[in-house]
């Protein structure tokens, strides 16, 4: 067994610090105590159940699952991942952008599974679509970069430089591959439909959110 996890961007510095991505992070810390304290109940009201937003019930949660995580890994894994990527992006676009980006790019996430499988009564939840979507503007915005990676093979563990485009493009294609399985992996809730849909919207859209100032 292997994994690839990225620590951030060595390639460049951001010129302020990044507000936005520190707030989103820290409002996913505090909502998973919220889960903590409250159970499943709280979990499954605030997490996009597919049939019933097509039905018309609770569309709110388009929004409100992006901000929800199955578990301590679940959590842990993504807010690494957001660190890594989401200071450079949030430096290109300016922080009101990112913002909007950001959310932007989960609300696609979460449609795309809706519209997967609108019939499905699981619960789907996680910032994923939202990081992936960040992942793919940085795909095409800073290609080149290397990331600080710790590349764990078994027990061989150690620090490594990957270009973004080979890191983010592998993560990708596992994706992908995922998609194919997701109707007999999809137990916890956590959809990899999401994951394609918002990062294609990143990939597709991130120079339209990027800040004028960035090419004065």
């Amino acid at each position: 067994m292997g994994a690839l996890i990225p620590l951030g961007d060595i390639s460049r510095r951001s010129t302020r610090m990044p507000a936005v991505t520190l707030l989103i992070i820290l409002i996913n810390v505090l909502v998973f105590f919220q889960e903590l304290v409250y159970g499943n109940h709280f979990v499954r009201h605030w997490s996009i159940i597919p049939a019933y937003v097509v039905a018309g019930h609770r569309p709110i949660t388009i929004l409100t699952a992006m901000f929800l995580h199955a578990g301590w890994f679940h959590i842990l894994g993504n807010m690494i991942f957001f660190w890594a990527f989401g200071p450079a992006i949030e430096d290109a676009m300016g922080r009101g952008r990112f913002l909007l980006f950001y959310l932007s790019g989960g609300v696609v996430a979460m449609v795309a599974q809706i519209l997967a499988d609108p019939s499905s009564r699981i619960p789907n939840l996680g910032a994923s679509g939202a990081i992936a979507a960040v992942m793919g503007a940085f795909l095409v915005t800073y290609p080149r970069d290397r990331i600080r990676t710790i590349l764990i093979i078994l027990i061989f563990v150690r620090i490594t430089f990957i270009p973004a485009s080979i890191l983010i493009g592998f993560w990708f294609l596992i994706q992908l591959f995922h998609v194919g399985l997701v109707a007999e992996v999809q137990t916890g809730g956590v959809a990899y439909v999401a994951h394609v849909g918002g990062f294609l919207f990143g990939v597709v859209t991130a120079r339209l959110w990027q800040s004028p100032r960035r090419f004065a």
